[in-house]
């Protein structure tokens, strides 16, 4: 397998450059016209500002504003970043060796950087923070869940640790708070077939084939809430969510299901009720076998609040 070519620009708040590579062939005379072409969304005139500020540049250097088109050759540059609302909760440091990192992601903190949330995420606030400027996730979290997500520290050591999660040799634990219902039988396994389309905000279940497969378990009642264990042997996107809701039984929080309600991005009132407690592997490195607990609690359920009869 090929190297990737090394990026000619530092990070930047823990980011990588944006790096592009132009066709074989095309009616551009310059790298600008091609520019403005290829990135729509950006105003042609502040990608000629960027030129003039020498914030793009290929393998010579930075490009001036009239360098002419070059076919099959790269640019990097870094794009101008959204305007977030900073996440007022800490990352905790669950473990650290040479080779993964183990974190509690608070409620709120999107895993990686994408669409707002760029600098306001685990992965760039890691990097920053523990100056490991190659860090990975193995896996992802939904920004409104806390919990474990584990990274990896060596790039060479990414696929395995990726591809452990793809193949679902982790076995993952999660907590919920949701309303209790004496009529529910418990536990149970949950099976449906789950789709998730793009530019949709929410996934939804369809009559079909299950795709997506979760038990469900009560540990312990208060009043009008349980405490419940889910062990997901899937892993589609909102699946948990979508499963207690679907039993009647929606996750305290929940701004999705059954009904999406918006909620500005600068509330952090009412987090989703939802945490990854566990997570068990054989490390696909050393063959040792490894358990992790996050060491977060859900707002809505306190270690020593009173049971409920």
């Amino acid at each position: 397998m090929r190297r990737r070519r090394p990026a000619p620009l530092p990070q930047r708040h823990g980011l990588d450059p944006v790096r592009l590579r132009t066709p074989d062939e095309g009616p551009w005379r310059t790298m600008r016209e091609h520019l403005v072409e290829r990135l729509p969304r950006v105003d042609p005139g502040r990608i000629e500002e960027m030129l003039r500020e020498e914030r793009i540049v290929g393998l010579d250097g930075p490009l001036a504003v009239d360098a002419p088109f070059v076919p099959a050759s790269f640019v990097w540059f870094h794009r101008d970043l959204p305007e977030e609302v900073p996440v007022p909760f800490e990352i905790g440091i669950v473990h650290r060796d040479d080779d993964i990192l183990v974190v509690d992601k608070p409620h709120f903190l999107a895993t990686i950087p994408r669409g707002r949330h760029v600098v306001e995420t685990a992965l760039v606030r890691l990097r920053h923070r523990l100056d490991l400027p190659q860090l990975s996730p193995a896996h992802r979290l939904d920004r409104v869940t806390a919990g474990l997500v584990l990274f990896v520290v060596r790039p060479e050591l990414r696929g395995r640790y990726q591809t452990m999660f793809r193949d679902r040799r982790v076995r993952k634990t999660y907590e919920a708070v949701a309303p209790y219902r004496p009529d529910l039988e418990l536990p149970r396994t949950v099976r449906s077939r789950i789709v998730k389309e793009r530019g949709v905000i929410r996934a939804y279940e369809v009559p079909g084939e299950p795709n997506a497969e979760t038990r469900v378990e009560l540990l312990e009642r208060r009043g009008d809430l349980g405490r419940y264990r889910l062990r997901p042997l899937t892993g589609r996107t909102h699946q948990l969510r979508l499963h207690l809701a679907g039993l009647g039984i929606p996750i305290v929080g929940d701004d999705f299901y059954p009904d999406l309600h918006e909620t500005p991005l600068d509330d952090f009132s009412s987090p989703l009720q939802l945490l990854a407690r566990t997570l068990e592997f054989t490390d696909p490195v050393s063959g040792e076998e490894r358990r992790f607990d996050s060491r977060s609690a859900l707002r809505a359920w306190p270690e020593n609040g009173p049971a409920g009869g």
